[in-house]
């Protein structure tokens, strides 16, 4: 038990650290927010995020700035945000959140992951009730960190829990006032490391060791694909 409780918690920290290929999913995501809001920081709340990703994952600075000196171009690609979901081996529900300037080829690859492991796709949607979707703030707690006080003056932004592991603080808040709680972060001086709008599910489910590696080989293959930002599980 303790075994495949560290194999799910390294599985975990895996997606969200250390997804392959990031910088291409990194600079797409800064593209977008660019092209939709403007290419100032300072007036696009959704690029600020979208760099301070980058930055946490040591993307270099010129791979930044050339990402947003894309959205201006005359050739830069129209992407649009599509989402799929599906069940993959041993009944795991899965939630992919593509960006996508082609999707018939994105569908395509993205069934392909499910039926390889033996899953399919189901209609968008189904799975929606199973996943709270949640703005999430991860930073570093200091010497000067108060926690209840903390806690206190972030409600009114929308803080719903901050969560503390090894000296690092998640922030967790509905989706809904991901902008609020950056702003008030922001007011207080708090460096956040990474902000991200996440599915949590509501109903996890334990798997064993050997079920996690076979759904693990399926979630590594959905992650190369530069079109998926992000994937989502039901697994505890």
């Amino acid at each position: 038990m303790g075994r495949a409780f560290e194999y799910r918690r390294a599985a975990k920290e895996k997606r969200w650290d250390k997804m392959s290929r990031i910088f291409p999913k990194l600079a797409k995501a800064i593209t977008m927010a660019a092209k939709e809001g403007g290419t100032d920081p300072d007036m696009n709340a959704a690029l600020r995020t979208a760099i301070q990703n980058a930055k946490a994952q040591n993307m270099p600075k010129d791979n930044i700035e050339a990402a947003i000196k894309r959205s201006e171009g005359k050739d830069a690609a129209e992407y649009s945000e599509v989402n799929y979901e599906g069940k993959g081996p041993h009944g795991v529900l899965v939630f992919v959140e593509c960006a996508t300037d082609n999707s018939v080829r994105t569908v395509a690859n993205v069934k392909h992951y499910f039926t390889k492991a033996g899953g399919a796709l189901v209609p968008n949607g189904s799975l929606e009730f199973m996943f709270d979707r949640k703005a999430v703030f991860k930073f570093e707690k200091t010497e000067e960190t108060d926690l209840e006080e903390l806690e206190l003056e972030l409600i009114d932004a929308g803080l719903e829990e901050i969560i503390e592991n090894d000296g690092t603080l998640y922030a967790y808040a509905d989706y809904t006032n991901f902008g609020t709680m950056s702003e008030a972060l922001e007011a207080k001086g708090i460096e956040v490391e990474k902000a991200k709008l996440q599915r949590i599910p509501n109903a996890p489910v334990e798997f064993s060791e050997e079920q996690l590696e076979e759904i693990e080989k399926m979630l590594d293959r959905m992650e190369e694909d530069d079109d998926v930002q992000a994937v989502y599980t039901n697994i505890a």
